[in-house]
């Protein structure tokens, strides 16, 4: 398994609108791409904090094939939401800790 956590500066007065972006426009993005398993949005309790996000990826290549072929377009869409650039940085995921959780997803 694979991980894609980026980071970002929202708005805070357009929170809202952001997460219906990240709802509506994004995810359904997400569902296409071969290997997309998973996104674990994390939105901080306080103001003036990152958002961070962590999509999970079957594999590094289908991650890749969505930076490459997708990315783009959900940078497009969110950008009106942001006071900073996106920024990702990718993990491989080993799978042998966290059992449980590769389980759930399997469901």
């Amino acid at each position: 398994m694979f991980a894609r956590i980026v980071e970002f500066m929202p708005k805070v007065e357009k929170k809202e609108e952001l997460v219906k972006a990240l709802r509506n426009e994004v995810l359904p993005i997400l569902k296409k791409q071969t290997g997309f398993m998973e996104i674990l949005p994390f939105f901080p309790e306080t103001k003036n904090e990152k958002v961070i996000s962590i999509t999970l990826w079957a594999e590094k290549k289908d991650a890749e094939r969505y930076q490459r072929e997708a990315f783009g377009k959900v940078d497009e869409i969110l950008k009106p939401y942001l006071t900073t650039p996106i920024t990702y940085k990718t993990y491989n995921i080993e799978t042998t800790v966290c059992e449980h959780f590769v389980k759930a997803l399997a469901v």
